[in-house]
């Protein structure tokens, strides 16, 4: 991690220079998307845009993207369905919305495929396909062939301020009376209409067991910072395993020689997010091809490793790694070592929630796939 001093003092007046750039081409009025006197590419009269907000409107109209885990309805748990935000048209339902660990909401299918239309999207330099709501040409997210195999195998990541969320005691109430039938018989809805706050997904959740997750991924900071972030993630600790002499340091494994990783270990209510999910969202915060390194940090230290707790564990890695591996997301093969777990020795306090304390750069990212 020392190198990332360096590396972003390399890179600062770069950065720097781009964000002036930057302000100078969004503040003119050709691209100022946020200027009360914006023209809607949307020309049907029937839509009135000027109820957006300035973020829902460039979601929905400019093809914008908003931050994952920060969004209105990535962790929505609440029964009930999703509608265009600018036409009202029922898209997606809570029965079919999955936490897929990318930070927004995640459905594996429409309730309306009329609804969506789809088109190819090279904006990354890599063809993803986007998907627009048919009545009103908004720009909802895009769908990705990684969902769950055993609901069809579809993601459809939407962005939060492209939907409007109809809780279940309000459907017939709000017009959508029709989609009462998704969610069972007509009691059910009555029951949730007489308690608002009656949460269907976790009646039981008070005798929830835990689980433990250890995973290294490169720098322990980003790590540990992008986990904790995923619904149900109880703690989490920064510290170092897998090496081969007792109560190691960070000076001691920078050496390389202890044969530690910097790692982050979880503990987690499966009731909330599985393993298999835990280990979907670890795939994309880093690049488990490149050995003994991530990024401007080498060495032992920062190798990619799954250290499981249980055979089960064990087999939902190595099943995990090899859909990973062949789904094509890099060219070259996955290097992550799968190893049962061992000591794990948390690492000193000023690592722990390092960014929290700490403001810059944060030195992971999470890819869309």
């Amino acid at each position: 991690m020392k190198y990332y001093s360096k590396y972003y003092a390399k890179i600062g007046f770069f950065i720097l220079g781009l964000s002036v750039v930057g302000l100078i081409i969004i503040n003119s009025p050709k691209y100022n998307f946020y200027n009360k006197k914006r023209t809607a590419k949307v020309t049907d009269s029937k839509y009135n845009l000027k109820n957006l907000t300035p973020q829902e409107y460039e979601i929905t109209q400019n093809e914008g993207t908003e931050a994952p885990f920060t969004n209105k309805y990535w962790d929505n748990k609440k029964e009930g369905i999703y509608v265009d935000t600018v036409s009202g048209k029922a898209l997606f339902s809570s029965k079919d919305k999955y936490m897929s660990g990318s930070g927004w909401p995640s459905f594996t299918k429409s309730i309306n495929q009329d609804e969506i239309k789809t088109k190819k999207d090279n904006k990354l330099n890599s063809e993803r396909i986007e998907i627009h709501s048919q009545s009103a040409k908004t720009h909802l997210g895009h769908v990705f062939n990684d969902g769950p195999k055993e609901k069809g195998g579809k993601r459809f990541c939407v962005n939060s301020a492209s939907l409007k969320f109809i809780p279940l005691s309000q459907l017939k109430q709000k017009g959508y009376e029709q989609y009462l039938k998704l969610f069972g018989n007509k009691n059910s809805a009555d029951s949730a209409a007489k308690n608002k706050n009656f949460d269907f997904k976790n009646q039981n959740k008070n005798s929830a067991k835990t689980e433990t997750a250890t995973l290294a991924g490169g720098c322990f900071w980003g790590v540990e910072h992008l986990l904790k972030k995923l619904p149900g993630v109880i703690s989490s600790q920064a510290g170092y395993i897998g090496g081969t002499t007792e109560n190691p340091t960070y000076k001691s494994i920078s050496t390389g020689l202890t044969s530690h990783a910097e790692a982050v270990q979880i503990v987690f209510d499966p009731q909330k997010i599985s393993y298999k999910e835990v280990l979907s969202y670890f795939w994309r915060l880093h690049n488990p091809t490149e050995l003994n390194r991530q990024g401007p940090d080498v060495g032992t230290q920062y190798r990619s490793a799954i250290f499981y707790h249980s055979e089960l564990q064990k087999d939902l890695a190595k099943k995990s790694l090899a859909e990973f591996d062949n789904s094509g997301v890099f060219k070259k093969k996955v290097v992550t070592q799968i190893i049962k777990t061992s000591t794990f020795y948390p690492a000193e306090e000023y690592h722990q929630d390092y960014f929290k304390k700490n403001t810059g750069l944060v030195c992971h990212t999470v890819r869309d796939k």
